[in-house]
């Protein structure tokens, strides 16, 4: 590696031409971006007291150890996003001189031949930057100033116009922005494909800019290290596919989301959203991946991200399926894709029939739905769905699922009817995160024909306004105000219209009878409405009861036999049964009972699904499992936290690594509690251990 600081003109002058490898991500600088390279560019060319502004390293590859001298390509490992937005700016000035040369230097002719093309050049050899699939034909467009492809890079289209217009804003004062394109500087970095590790090299760098998503990281990662013709080969037939099924807006958005969802399904572990791509690298270094090849590690990815597309992108093809998944991505169930991804690869490959897979997303769609409703803490999901394909018996396929839902216990439960339409009656629905799901869901169930409730608003039977007209107060009777407070954005009260603003706050019988009124409406939500004679508490908790009652049937829960449901419950020994009197530690006088009592009261009121075991040598507080163990001693108790060392926060150093020592109690963490001024910070220690177990240590 030779590195040298130069002039970004005389670099782009001597350069033959720079090639964005293909596992290079595309070109992806922002508006913020470019705004930040304008400012300084100007500030630098208005202030002779600055000489120079350094805009980072320009790093590539060539076959020997030397600076620029060949016509040989240069392959550009960082540098990227610079190269093309400086080229954008160039092009724009270019533009914008006509026959005037403002600085010596900077003339058109002379920022085309000098920085932008090569002129004694063909084809693609007389363009100083060749991009990647996305963004070349769109930049070589604007060198040749001609039209845009049909399907152009939009950051390349937009950036582009973003620098036109701040030339034009300029007039005729150019003489800044060139004197600062004249004062850039970078570090030249050649490197040596015989001695140097571009990987490691790329993965170091920390650039100004954009930061790298972990896909770009990932893509990096696979083919970076390939001979020529093998990343050729697989960015062809699999990269590329990818990115255009994936869309360029959404690959920036989605694909690192995506490869988060499809590590978590592969090693059932969920990998923090900044450290996807470590994670995926000890993914493909597992010696089971890495005997099956890195041909056989792309195809997987490329197949699970046709399968992602599918559902979390609308990309499905089967009409059925596809709303389905619609429904998924308007309720937000992100969390499920993990467990999602093993179904659809299982319809895929037709172990799992396609009336089945509807049934078990719609079953997502319910568990997830229902717990929103009764207000069940989401912090658990993540962990759920990704250890869901343990459950799956793939020869009872469904009836798996269904077992597995209605047997998971406590936070992690599945509403029953009863508690979900109790709930759904009283919730305030108008401010639901997703109002217009769940009143699409409830119009069109049953309809073989959709109703587009895009098309039509919210609507509140007795009238949002506080300050209720006259004839709203005799129809709620003397008691309104708190009819008012009480059922005005709940279930029973709202409907969907086309004539809101007709509405308005007109008593209920108006609101009926007139042109487009409830009588006339075509929804199946107020055909009830149509037919009544007055609007009062009782008829908001008839109504808000039947739309209940279609509720559970629209976000059916499963329904299998007790005996079934039985055989799918793990078969446990009876414990021996112990109480506290069976610790002579804890006995009434002893020392340390207070602080025991202490410390119980405040673990049991973590959280309603925290319970209490007293075993023969240690009492067991658990969620699912224990999350810490107490073995009272006679002057402390000292606690087993059920997580690993390195996890822990403990800025105080209390507790003490056992791992791989014999100890009474569950983990790797103990603790010893021997006074109770120690109590908070030793519960703020134990609270880590319970979040882990219940989901809140995994990012959402």
């Amino acid at each position: 590696m030779k590195a040298t600081e130069a002039k970004l003109l005389d670099f782009l002058k001597k350069s033959p031409q720079f090639v964005i490898p293909i596992y290079q991500r595309t070109y992806s600088w922002t508006e913020r971006e470019c705004l930040q390279l304008w400012d300084d560019i100007l500030r630098t060319g208005s202030n002779d007291a600055i000489a120079a502004h350094f805009i980072g390293s320009i790093v590539y590859i060539q076959k020997g150890l030397y600076q620029i001298s060949g016509m040989s390509p240069l392959l550009v490992i960082d540098g990227q996003q610079r190269l093309t937005t400086l080229m954008l700016i160039i092009e724009a000035l270019a533009r914008n001189l006509g026959e005037t040369e403002p600085v010596d230097g900077f003339s058109a002719k002379k920022l085309r031949n000098y920085y932008l093309l090569n002129p004694l050049e063909d084809g693609e050899r007389a363009f100083k930057l060749l991009l990647g699939q996305t963004d070349k034909q769109s930049l070589l467009a604007l060198l040749q100033q001609k039209p845009l492809p049909t399907e152009p890079s939009l950051r390349i289209q937009d950036n582009f116009a973003f620098f036109e217009e701040h030339v034009r804003a300029l007039g005729l004062d150019l003489a800044p922005l060139c004197n600062g394109l004249a004062k850039l500087v970078v570090v030249d970095i050649a490197l040596s494909r015989d001695k140097d590790n571009p990987q490691l090299i790329f993965e170091s760098m920390n650039s100004t800019g954009r930061e790298l998503s972990q896909a770009d990281l990932i893509r990096n990662f696979i083919l970076m290290g390939l001979e020529p013709a093998d990343q050729t080969r697989l960015y062809l037939d699999h990269w590329r596919p990818m990115e255009v099924a994936f869309g360029q807006e959404a690959y920036g958005i989605q694909f690192d989301s995506f490869m988060r969802h499809y590590l978590t399904f592969k090693t059932g572990e969920i990998p923090k959203v900044k450290a996807v791509y470590e994670a995926f690298k000890d993914h493909a270094r597992d010696p089971k991946v890495q005997s099956a090849g890195v041909d056989s590690l792309v195809n997987d990815i490329h197949t699970f991200a046709d399968y992602f597309c599918a559902m979390a992108l609308g990309k499905e093809k089967d009409k059925h399926l596809a709303i389905a998944f619609q429904d998924l991505r308007e309720l937000k169930v992100d969390v499920a894709y993990p467990f999602l991804l093993e179904l659809y690869q299982d319809y895929a490959n037709g172990i799992l029939p396609k009336s089945d897979f509807i049934q078990a997303v719609r079953l997502v769609e319910a568990y997830v739905f229902r717990r929103v409703v009764c207000a069940i803490p989401t912090n658990s999901l993540n962990k759920t769905f990704a250890t869901f394909g343990r459950a799956l018996k793939k020869d009872h396929y469904l009836e798996s699922i269904q077992a597995h839902l209605l047997n998971l216990p406590s936070y992690r439960r599945l509403p029953g009817d009863e508690e979900f339409k109790r709930e759904l009656m009283v919730r305030d629905l108008y401010n639901f995160r997703s109002r217009s799901y769940w009143l699409r869901r409830l119009e069109n169930h049953g309809r073989n024909e959709r109703v587009p409730v895009d098309e039509y608003t919210i609507e509140h039977i007795m009238p949002q306004n506080e300050n209720l007209p006259v004839k709203w107060r005799e129809s709620l009777g003397p008691d309104c105000q708190r009819v008012w407070e009480t059922w005005l954005h709940t279930l029973g009260n709202l409907t969907l219209t086309g004539y809101n603003s007709r509405y308005s706050d007109h008593p209920f019988i108006e609101k009926r009878d007139m042109e487009g009124g409830f009588k006339e409406s075509p929804l199946h939500l107020n055909k009830e409405l149509g037919t009544l004679d007055g609007w009062n508490e009782t008829k908001i908790k008839q109504r808000a009861e039947r739309l209940a009652f279609l509720a559970c049937d629209v976000w059916r829960a499963p329904n299998i036999s007790s005996e079934v449901l039985a055989s799918y419950r793990p078969s446990v020994p009876k414990p021996e049964v112990y109480t506290i009197d069976d610790h002579i530690h804890l006995a009434e006088n002893s020392p340390v009972r207070p602080l025991f009592d202490a410390f119980r009261k405040e673990v049991l009121a973590l959280d309603p699904c925290v319970t209490e075991e007293f075993l023969k040598l240690y009492v067991a507080y658990k969620a699912e499992t224990n999350f810490v163990d107490v073995v009272p001693q006679a002057k402390r108790l000292r606690l087993s936290l059920n997580l690993q060392f390195h996890e822990l926060s403990d800025p105080k150093g209390l507790a003490k690594d056992v791992t791989n020592i014999g100890r009474w109690g569950n983990g790797d963490v103990e603790v010893g509690l021997v006074k109770l001024e120690e109590l908070p910070y030793v519960m703020g220690l134990v609270r880590q251990a319970f979040e882990k177990q219940i989901g809140n240590g995994f990012e959402q």
